[in-house]
C-alpha cells in the first residue's frame, strides 16, 4: 500500500524567489552547468558553492573573488538563499535556541532548532511544511500537509543557524525531525543530505546525519539500497498493531511486522544500528507489559531504543507526560530484555515543549 501520490503544486524541486531562481539547492554541477552556459571558467562554481553553503551570503555584492560582471548577472536572475529569520526563541540553561523561518517563495512558516551540546552543535531540521502522518499526540500534523520543502529549503535552514554561532565553530551533528515526514519528501530530502555533506558547505559526516521517519516502509527500504551511512531513527511508539494504529494511523498502511522487518533489513544491508523512538504517555503505552512487549519485538535486532518522555501538547490535553518512576520502571523491562536503551534529554522544554508550537502559534495569531 501507499499514500496518495502528491499534486505537483505541494511536491516542488524549485520554487523561485520574487521571480528569481535560488541559488540554495543547487549542486557543485548545478551551479557549473550554469556557469558555463554563460561562458565562465568550471571553478567559478565552486567559488560560489562556498559563498552559499559555507559562508552563508545573503547576495552577491560580498562575493568579491567573483568578477564584478558575474556578480550583477548572477543578482539579475538568481538569489542566493531561499528563507529568512521570522522569529526565535532562547533558552539558555540547555544552549536551545528555536527557530521560525519563513520561506520566501511563498511565506510558508517552518520551525528549526539549533542546540548546544557538549561535544559541539546539532540542529533539528524540517523537510515538510506541516505533516500529514495525523499522529495523535504531535503538535506538527495540527494544521495538515500544506508542502514539501524544496532541497534548498532545507538545507537553508542549516545555513543561517550556522552564521549564529560563534568564529569557528560549526555545525557537527544534523537531525531531520522537524515538521514533516521526510520519507515522503524522498528526493528534495537526499539530495539536502548530500548537499549537507558536501566538503565545500557544512561539511557534516553523513555519519552525523539522523533520518526520522514514522515508519514509510518502502522509503526505509530505498533508502538502505541507497549506501549511504546516516542514522535511521523510526518513531515506534507501541509494540503491537491495535495501539500502535490508534496513535499512528500510518500504521494501517505498513503495520508493526512490517516496519520491524523494513529496520532489520536495513540494519543488515547497512551494519547500521537502527533507533527506535518510542514517545512514552502516561497510561497510554508506558506500562512493564509493554516494554516486555516491544523488547521480545526487538529481540536480536542491531537496534537503541530512546525513549522520550510526552512534551505536553495544548491541543492533546488527553495525552501526559509520565512521572519519572514510570519512565525509568519502561527502562529497566527493556534493559533486563538486553535491549540498548536511553531516555532522551530534554532539551529546550521551557521555549514550547512540542515541534511545531511556535509556529501553531504565530498562524493563529495572524489569522487574528
Amino acid at each position: 500500500m501507499e499514500l496518495p501520490v502528491l499534486p505537483a503544486r505541494r511536491n516542488p524541486t524549485e520554487l523561485p524567489v520574487d521571480g528569481k531562481v535560488p541559488l540554495v539547492g543547487k549542486t557543485r554541477e548545478e551551479l557549473a552547468e550554469l556557469l558555463t552556459q554563460w561562458g565562465e571558467p568550471a571553478y567559478r562554481a565552486t567559488q560560489l558553492f562556498q559563498w552559499i553553503y559555507q559562508k552563508g551570503a545573503r547576495d552577491f555584492t560580498g562575493m568579491t573573488n567573483l568578477p564584478l560582471a558575474l556578480r550583477q548577472r548572477l543578482a539579475e536572475v538568481a538569489v542566493p538563499g531561499c528563507a529568512a529569520e521570522e522569529m526565535r526563541q532562547h533558552a539558555a540553561a540547555t544552549r536551545t535556541t528555536k527557530f521560525l523561518f519563513r520561506l520566501l517563495a511563498d511565506g510558508a512558516l517552518v520551525e528549526s532548532v539549533l542546540m548546544g551540546h557538549s561535544y559541539g552543535w546539532s540542529v533539528c531540521l524540517s523537510t515538510q511544511v506541516g505533516c500529514r502522518m495525523g499522529c495523535a499526540f504531535c503538535a506538527s500534523t495540527l494544521g495538515g500537509l500544506v508542502r514539501n520543502l524544496t532541497a534548498g529549503e532545507i538545507v537553508d535552514q542549516a545555513i543561517l543557524m550556522q552564521k549564529e554561532l560563534p568564529p569557528g565553530q560549526r555545525i557537527g551533528h544534523v537531525v531531520l525531525m522537524g515538521s514533516g515526514e521526510p520519507l515522503e519528501n524522498y528526493d528534495n530530502v537526499l539530495k539536502a543530505i548530500r548537499l549537507l555533506h558536501d566538503s565545500g558547505g557544512l561539511n557534516i559526516g553523513y555519519r552525523h546525519i539522523t533520518l526520522s521517519t514514522a515508519g514509510l516502509v518502502p522509503g526505509i527500504r530505498r533508502l538502505a539500497a541507497e549506501g549511504l551511512p546516516i542514522t535511521l531513527a523510526v518513531s515506534l511508539h507501541a509494540p503491537n498493531d491495535e495501539l500502535r494504529s490508534r496513535l499512528m494511523p500510518v500504521n494501517r498502511l505498513w503495520p508493526v511486522a512490517e516496519v520491524v522487518a523494513a529496520v532489520r533489513e536495513y540494519a543488515e544491508r547497512t551494519g547500521r544500528r537502527v533507533t527506535i523512538e518510542y514517545i512514552l504517555i502516561e497510561a497510554v503505552n508506558d506500562t512493564p507489559e509493554l516494554a516486555a512487549e516491544l523488547a521480545r519485538l526487538l529481540a536480536g535486532m542491531l537496534v537503541h531504543v530512546n525513549l522520550i518522555p510526552m512534551n505536553p501538547v495544548a491541543e492533546r490535553p488527553q495525552f501526559r507526560r509520565p512521572g519519572p518512576e514510570r519512565v525509568r520502571r519502561f527502562a529497566e523491562v527493556l534493559e533486563r530484555h538486553g535491549i540498548s536503551t536511553t531516555v532522551r534529554r530534554e532539551m529546550g522544554g521551557e521555549i514550547e515543549a512540542a515541534c511545531g508550537q511556535l509556529r501553531n502559534r504565530v498562524v493563529r495569531r495572524h489569522r487574528g
